[in-house]
């Protein structure tokens, strides 16, 4: 018997055209997700575990017309993971937020990609994301989800803020923390973005986007350490995070 996620295949969509004004304002245009870390760059970690699951046939990266970085890394990328073989990785152009530029990854899979085919969108710059966690998405989908998120539960205390005072004590009862991959069908999430771009409406994640449609997403509890490097005290978190899962294969 075909299960589900086989007979819907899986692609993943990397948005990496951003400029990351957060991360370092010396960094002089240098986007956070070609800072090293580790002997390598953060888009080279974030893709790592993408390339590494055998039923991902295909893994579109998103960069800005101008990036000059990137068509070398692919090619060394493409060489260290699967030499002497087809590449894994194309390559498209973004646009200035995030939703344009997945749309735009959505659209350059339409070639091989049916609109049931599930696309599994990941952040550039979420360098410690584990295959584990990756396995557990796509395998979600074979119950018939919608859709399906990658998410942490929050442990912490929550509060609000009002005038840098706090206000009030959120109850974090069924608050979770959304992390990337997000992995829905290629037509519904196409549909869902072009909408809420039209609309001249800003989703955050591609779960928003869905959620204005009405569809809900499985959660799929995945670790906590898959941190986003949004600021460069980022990079040492996640040079540690990735050094424990080095030594814990060891």
């Amino acid at each position: 018997m075909t299960s589900a996620v086989s007979a819907r295949r899986v692609f993943a969509v990397v948005p990496a055209a951003g400029r990351g004004a957060r991360f370092d304002p010396t960094a002089q245009g240098s986007p956070k997700q070609y800072a090293p870390l580790l002997g390598a760059s953060v888009i080279e970690w974030s893709l790592r575990a993408l390339l590494q699951e055998p039923r991902i046939e295909r893994v579109v990266v998103v960069v800005a017309a101008d990036d000059v970085r990137w068509p070398a890394l692919a090619a060394a990328i493409d060489e260290k993971s699967a030499p002497g073989s087809a590449s894994k990785i194309v390559s498209a152009v973004g646009g200035a937020s995030r939703q344009e530029s997945v749309l735009s990854g959505l659209r350059a899979l339409r070639i091989e990609a049916r609109p049931d085919d599930w696309m599994l969108v990941h952040d550039a710059a979420r360098p410690c994301l584990e295959s584990a966690d990756v396995r557990a998405l796509i395998e979600a989908l074979d119950g018939g989800a919608a859709g399906a998120v990658l998410a942490a539960p929050i442990v912490d205390t929550v509060k609000r803020e009002s005038g840098g005072l706090v206000s009030e004590t959120v109850d974090r009862t069924g608050l979770w923390r959304a992390l990337t991959p997000q992995v829905f069908a290629l037509g519904e999430l196409e549909h869902a973005l072009a909408d809420a771009a039209r609309l001249g409406i800003t989703v955050t994640d591609e779960a928003q986007a869905m959620e204005r449609l009405g569809v809900r997403a499985q959660l799929v509890q995945g670790s906590p350490f898959n941190i986003k490097v949004t600021r460069v005290e980022d990079l040492a978190v996640a040079s540690q995070i990735l050094r424990a899962v080095r030594e814990s294969t060891r």
